[in-house]
């Protein structure tokens, strides 16, 4: 078997990801902090892998010494998380700062800085308030994108000093998609309305929160993270090819285009309008839009999207959905991931990376996730209590290597970002597939430990080189 070696420049990112509300635990909430996982947690816990939720997550809260220190052991140059909204303030509608969270905030970021790892914050992970999803339907209402940006001023005005990159959104298009396209979580309410709703609002509110970035003259950045699905049509029928293009409007260019370009897609609009979607917009809100475009993006990739035309009548009862103009699409033969149900291609880094470079201004942006889940992750481990995870080695480097491809042939990309640093609680899914460099025992009050991936990574990050065994795929 043949090996190749590729070096990794100076500056590029070699991190891990994760988020408050699936590492630090309730240990401190107060009544009334409730964040919409929180609440769906509460009222559907059964839809959780055996009962595990954001209660206790990995008990960050209390522990983050403990997993500061293995973030240096483990050779992250960057660490991105969240700050928790719902958890911030005890008023929201006056941004009243709960200061026990905001002093532990502090402790945290004082850590890690003084780790030698460079903390990247996102301002909302899914951790929308539980009052303002209930009080004003969330993302529904102009008056929680106000409210919002209220919360991005204080967040600026207290860690400013101490954090340069800044993100407004992870996966901005995730909860609507799930909650109001899809119908598949709680409270299981389908409105393709509330849906486009929904974006519109996280796209005017990260324009207004860039623009009090910039009016306030703080030294960084402001960005977003999305994840856009790398989309590949069946075949090269124009049918097939319009069923892909019509995937990627709606799911991908709706966030990416305004966010970059500072627009919608015409076709986007044009489709909305066609098909009966009602959402409210003024030309104020789109010129705040054209002008507060961000400064750059995190991009989380996992699998390819693969689409194809689709083969049925859509039910005329039955509001209009994007699917409307497509059906998923299985490649025969793929390599799978068999306990995430997700194919593997590390192609897409690489197609991705094309993308922006070529269409999106080449914009610097860095792949904000990427990992690999494995359940019954324990039948790994060895005689020492270290898991083996090679598979997650080989990922990383097949996926990594992409990126540098890519920034050989001149695309913009800062970085790798491992999803995720430790083993954490996903929605749904809980702690059933585990992604981390860091396991978490949950049979032993929650003990660390780190896995074979752990070092190697900083093996990696160390000596600014990653080394591929090829088999027959890459030779």
């Amino acid at each position: 078997m043949s090996k190749k070696t590729v070096a990794l420049p100076q500056d590029f990112i070699l991190g891990a990801a994760s988020s408050a509300w699936q590492t630090e635990g309730w240990s401190g909430k107060k009544e009334g902090q409730d964040s919409y996982m929180d609440l769906w947690y509460k009222n559907d816990r059964h839809v959780w892998h055996d009962g595990y939720g954001p209660a206790v997550a990995t008990d960050l809260f209390n522990r983050y010494e403990e997993d500061v220190a293995l973030m240096k052991q483990a050779g992250l140059t960057h660490y991105r998380t969240s700050i928790n909204w719902s958890r911030f303030f005890t008023d929201y509608e006056n941004g009243v700062i709960d200061e026990e969270y905001a002093a532990y905030y502090d402790r945290f970021l004082d850590a890690i800085r003084a780790a030698g790892v460079e903390p990247m914050i996102c301002l909302e992970h899914y951790e929308l308030p539980g009052y303002l999803f209930e009080t004003y339907g969330g993302w529904s209402s102009k008056k929680v994108v106000e409210l919002f940006v209220l919360y991005a001023e204080k967040v600026f005005a207290r860690y400013h000093h101490k954090v340069t990159r800044w993100f407004t959104f992870n996966e901005p298009i995730v909860v609507q998609t799930r909650v109001y396209l899809d119908a598949l979580r709680w409270p299981y309410q389908q409105s393709t309305d509330t849906w486009m709703q929904w974006n519109h609002h996280k796209n005017l509110a990260t324009a207004k929160v860039v623009k009090l970035f910039r009016e306030k003259g703080y030294q960084g950045s402001v960005g977003a993270i999305l994840n856009p699905e790398v989309t590949y049509p069946r075949s090269s029928a124009a049918h097939d090819l319009k069923a892909a293009e019509r995937y990627d409007l709606f799911y991908n260019r709706v966030f990416l285009d305004p966010m970059v370009k500072g627009e919608y897609p015409a076709e986007l609009v044009r489709l909305l309008d066609h098909h009966g979607v009602k959402w409210e917009y003024t030309a104020d809100e789109l010129a705040i839009i054209r002008d507060n475009t961000v400064d750059e993006l995190g991009i989380n990739l996992y699998y390819p999207h693969r689409v194809k035309a689709p083969s049925r009548a859509w039910n005329p009862e039955t509001p209009f959905h994007p699917a409307w103009y497509y059906e998923p699409f299985e490649l025969p033969g793929r390599r799978m991931n068999k306990s995430r149900g997700w194919e593997i291609y590390p192609r897409i880094i690489y197609d991705m990376a094309m993308r922006i470079k070529d269409e999106y201004r080449n914009i610097p942006w860095f792949i904000a996730e990427s990992g690999m889940g494995i359940e019954n992750e324990g039948q790994f481990r060895d005689n020492d209590g270290v898991i083996q995870d090679d598979y997650r080695i080989a990922f990383i480097g097949e996926h990594l290597f992409e990126a540098l491809r890519a920034r050989e042939d001149g695309a913009n990309c800062q970085g790798y970002m491992l999803w995720a640093f430790t083993d954490n609680v996903s929605p749904m899914n809980a702690f059933k597939n585990r992604y981390g460099l860091v396991e978490i025992d949950l049979q032993h009050q929650r003990a660390r430990r780190l896995k074979k991936s752990a070092s190697w990574y900083r093996g990696v990050s160390e000596s600014r080189s990653l080394t591929l065994n090829l088999d027959d795929e890459w030779k």
